[in-house]
């Protein structure tokens, strides 16, 4: 075996992770929720599509939750628009009768519909109304992850789908999917709160004093917000809820535990880039101090090469010696006059009186050979086909530098997986190959959905997303 093939095989053996099998999985009638996380930008709402259609394709009922405001899923789902209520997706290959709706988180509406279902009319139409309760709705930090495990909890309570695959926020940190409901939960049912609606509740005096410590407690948070009228805006709102509906973290800890439950399976999405890796580490070891179940990593854009035998130094070396064989041969055409071989315009002949030149000048540069002068055409023949050796070689040192790159792209991603895979030698892996371009249809789904299935990427791979 030579050194090559030998360090290429000793490479191979660093990648001990098992393979990741996604199909018993989403096949698994036990198998209820599937919750796609992971780092901003690394795949995860694509990964949520294809495995939604893949499972729908082969039997189930599924619906898919997509957090992602870039909406790439409407759009490859062949969806004018998405939004709070279920769509059926058409166009599904459904010969083993399954079913695929998407829809789109619309962190507003959820509130609302929380608001209408829990209250009558008239207060519903308070509380709906409220500018505290329009900026909390809206924006608030750690609305729209509190807001996506209601939608989560309302999906899963109906019982309609045989599969709920869930595409997270994206977050900046991939923690804050499983921080943020509680933080808000909390805070709608926490003393803070209570202690807002203390001063109607005693009046006088009393009521003044607990006013101005509640004021106090609310400048560094809520303070900002909505200005003078804060105070009061979230009293008559807190005071509309609290006669009304409550049990923000009781809802939020029941979906909690839903998360822990066995018929749930995380799946960490990353990329093969050292930030996506270390981050997704990170979510591996929160998932278990959680004790959440972890199905395993997909690894998306999984660069590969058919000629990888060929390694980044021989390549770049090949190109080196044609680029130097190149630089150091002189300008040479072949002549031949009586049946034997000469060189014209070579350092020996040039100017001498027995030189060929001499006799048979050649045709100004750049015209064409003269048709009574056999030496001419032949020596126009000559510089062709040296002009296209020099042009196969500087196309063949070309190539040569670009297989090297890509090897060395191919080494800095095994080296990633490595130190991932040292950290973490438990984790199932499934690979998807880099693709070209953007999945913009089912039928792109489809192809990815067949990707994550296999585990590891189809080579050879010259896609470069």
């Amino acid at each position: 075996m030579s050194p090559d093939a030998d360090a290429h095989d000793r490479h191979r053996r660093l990648s001990p992770a098992p393979v990741l099998d996604l199909d018993p999985l989403i096949d698994d009638p036990g198998t209820r929720i599937v919750v796609c996380c992971g780092s901003g930008g690394v795949g995860k709402t694509t990964t949520a599509a294809a495995l939604g259609l893949r499972a729908a394709e082969r039997g189930r009922k599924v619906v898919v939750l997509t957090i992602d405001p870039a909406r790439r899923l409407a759009q490859s789902m062949g969806i004018d628009s998405l939004d709070n209520v279920p769509r059926r997706v058409k166009g599904l290959d459904d010969s083993a009768s399954g079913e695929l709706h998407a829809m789109m988180l619309d962190m507003k509406r959820t509130f609302d519909e929380i608001v209408e279902a829990h209250a009558d009319a008239e207060r519903a139409a308070a509380i709906l109304s409220n500018p505290f309760y329009q900026s909390l709705s809206a924006g608030f930090a750690g609305t729209q992850e509190y807001m996506a495990m209601e939608k989560l909890g309302q999906l899963r309570a109906r019982d309609e789908w045989d599969l709920i695959v869930v595409d997270t926020p994206p977050s900046r940190s991939a923690l804050d999917f499983l921080d943020a409901p509680k933080r808000l939960g909390s805070f709608l049912d926490g003393r803070l709160i209570r202690l807002l609606t203390a001063p109607a509740k005693l009046g006088g005096r009393a009521g003044m004093k607990f006013l101005n410590v509640g004021m106090s407690m609310m400048t560094g948070t809520l303070g900002k917000l909505l200005g003078g009228q804060l105070l009061k805006d979230v009293q008559t709102f807190v005071a509309a809820m609290d006669t009304t509906f409550g049990g923000f973290r009781t809802r939020a800890d029941a979906t909690y535990k839903l998360l822990q439950a066995p018929g749930t399976a995380f799946l960490v999405v990353a990329a093969p880039e050292r930030d996506a890796l270390r981050e997704a580490a990170y979510f591996v070891e929160r998932l278990a101090a959680e004790r959440m179940p972890l199905a395993g990593l997909v690894l998306n854009r999984v660069h590969g090469s058919g000629a990888d035998r060929l390694s980044a130094e021989r390549a770049l070396a090949a190109a080196e010696n044609l680029e130097a064989v190149e630089n150091l041969e002189e300008p040479r055409i072949v002549d031949q006059e009586g049946g034997k071989a000469g060189l014209r315009n070579s350092p020996d002949t040039y100017g001498s009186s027995e030189s060929p030149a001499s006799e048979a000048p050649a045709p100004d540069e750049g015209s064409p050979a003269d048709p009574k002068n056999p030496s001419s055409e032949r020596t126009e023949k000559g510089r062709s086909v040296d002009s296209a050796d020099r042009s196969v070689d500087q196309l063949t040192a070309g190539l040569l530098k670009l297989h090297a790159d890509r090897m060395q792209l191919l080494s800095r991603e095994q080296r990633t997986r490595d130190r991932f895979t040292a950290l973490h030698p438990e984790v199932a892996v499934a690979e998807v190959a880099a693709l070209p371009g953007d999945v913009h249809d089912l039928a792109g789904l489809r192809d990815i959905g067949n990707r994550l299935a296999a585990g590891r990427p189809e080579l050879p791979e010259t896609a470069v997303d």
